[in-house]
């Protein structure tokens, strides 16, 4: 049966950016990445209070505090990565209430595989027309997820590759990167059967596939799958780059600096130092709300204040350079261009992680000068939301708590975060990393899985089920109905519509461009 619900994970706003024209979806504008006081972007040196009386929202909320209390203002990637991961209290490792989980209509959003299960057969079927373009290899295949949440988009591709046995015969192993415990063993289950026994080593846990006899493996982090020039790494990742920590900046004027001789308490870097007013990153830092402060005092939005506390953080404005100022910005050509072209109040987000998956992505498939490689194979799809053109993601920073927008500075651990996937940068960072690899897309997903044949699958099931009838001709009528309304909303190209935020990019063996992958506008050959 399809799997179906009215609400999904995706930007429920877009930008309304000085750096882009993208219309907005639904025709609201997307704030600052506050969403609170910070839309201000007030420059301070406050930290936090010494209240001891001060109540937090959740305990990671007051670790939160607590340490900034010690460090002062931290990164906003610092933030999104404690609230997502942190040990305790961390939105996928282990701030779940009792009784529901991050996915699904009793959770906090919906994703395209919880949508309809042909999402996922049509992914295995991509995966396979690659094997059979790069020669159909006997052994040596991996597949890779990245971000397998509770391991449907897996299930639904393992059961879609067992019926090409001899693709199925070549997979050596399927390796699921997963932190958090709690969706290793909701992995496992799906994946292997409830029953299934898991194993440690130092790669990871280790059970068998319950489709093919082969090794599913879960590891903390990609760095832990070995890398081997013999391998042809299949890997997906869906909805994966937009929860990935990002770094905020904002282009301010900056006065002249009175001396170019540092003080003996002046402890800024010499290379901020200049004798004419000139332009400067700096850095969006996250601190904690004043005490007593309200929705109204901090301007959060109606739509997410409601039965929701007023936020415990805010973005401030770093006073001097950080060292991520310093070098991010000027870290890609697209990046200096925004201080050129743009002038002083431009923001940029800058996601340094996403650059080191698609580093390791495309070295994996094309080699490097660390891993060498002789012929290059495999193939990367990634699936996500984000501007398609090129645009570099600013204002993006969101919250999401059981299906509603909140303020990402709201109750840490329990709301989810995410921002926009910079498509370019990805592609960019590929590219860099490995002369064995070139990149496809990025590509509405309506385009993707329409050439995939989305609406053709969804007829045979469509099908299938009225010849097969029953006696409960209700029960089939809805099964047809949730087919036909869960495929078209994978496809909705209307504003905020699936099909038209949703983004599809490749990353494929360098062949000078002859030949474009299936739902890339390229045909399946081999």
């Amino acid at each position: 049966m399809p799997r179906s619900s009215s609400l999904l994970k995706r930007p429920l706003a877009s930008s309304s950016s000085s750096l882009s024209s993208r219309p907005a979806n639904n025709g609201v504008a997307r704030r600052s990445l506050s969403t609170t006081a910070a839309a201000r972007l007030q420059n301070t040196n406050n930290v936090v209070d010494d209240d001891p009386e001060r109540q937090w929202s959740t305990p990671l909320a007051k670790q939160l505090a607590e340490a900034i209390s010690a460090t002062g203002p931290v990164p906003l990637a610092s933030f999104m990565r404690m609230c997502l991961t942190a040990d305790i209290g961390g939105y996928y490792t282990g701030a779940v209430e009792e009784g529901r989980d991050q996915f699904g209509v009793k959770g906090d959003f919906v994703t395209s595989p919880e949508i309809s299960q042909v999402f996922g057969e049509l992914i295995g079927i991509w995966f396979v027309s690659e094997w059979m373009a790069q020669g159909r290899p006997s052994k040596g295949v991996e597949l890779i997820e990245v971000g397998p949440g509770r391991g449907t988009l897996m299930d639904d591709m393992l059961r879609t590759i067992q019926k090409f046995p001899a693709m199925a015969n070549s997979i050596d192993a399927v390796y699921m990167v997963e932190a958090s415990p709690a969706l290793r063993e909701a992995q496992k289950a799906r994946l292997c059967g409830e029953d299934a026994p898991m194993t440690e080593s130092k790669v990871g846990y280790h059970s068998i596939c319950k489709y093919m006899s082969v090794p599913i493996v879960w590891t903390d982090t990609i760095k832990s799958i070995p890398s081997s020039p013999e391998k042809t790494p299949l890997i997906i990742a869906h909805e994966f780059f937009d929860a990935l920590p990002i770094h905020a900046f904002q282009l301010v004027n900056t006065p002249a600096t009175s001396t170019l001789r540092p003080s003996p308490t002046d402890t800024s870097s010499p290379s901020t130092k200049t004798t004419t007013p000139t332009l400067q990153w700096r850095e969006l830092l996250v601190s904690p709300t004043p005490p007593g402060s309200t929705h109204a005092s901090l301007n959060t939005p109606l739509s997410q204040s409601r039965d929701t506390p007023p936020p415990d953080f805010q973005l401030t404005l770093a006073k001097a350079p950080t060292r991520h100022a310093l070098y991010l910005p000027e870290s890609s050509p697209r990046y200096r261009a925004i201080k050129s072209q743009v002038g002083a109040g431009a923001l940029l987000e800058i996601c340094p992680d996403a650059t080191l998956y698609a580093s390791d992505f495309a070295s994996r498939i094309g080699g490097s000068a660390q891993h060498p490689k002789p012929r290059p194979s495999g193939a990367a799809l990634i699936l996500d939301y984000g501007p398609g053109d090129g645009t570099v993601p600013t204002n993006s920073l969101r919250g999401i708590r059981r299906h509603r927008r909140v303020s990402p500075f709201a109750e840490p651990g329990l709301t989810d975060l995410s921002a926009d996937v910079d498509f370019e940068g990805i592609a960019e960072a590929a590219t860099r990393a490995s002369e064995g690899v070139e990149v496809h897309g990025p590509v509405e997903q309506a385009g993707f899985l329409l050439g995939m044949g989305i609406r053709e699958r969804a007829e045979m099931l469509i099908q299938a089920a009225k010849k097969k009838g029953g006696e409960n001709e209700k029960e089939t009528e809805k099964f047809v109905n949730d087919v036909e309304k869960a495929w078209k909303r994978l496809v909705d190209r209307g504003p905020g519509g699936m099909g038209k935020v949703y983004k599809a990019l490749a990353i494929l063996p360098e062949n000078e461009g002859r030949r474009r992958p299936v739902g890339f506008g390229g045909d399946v050959v081999g």
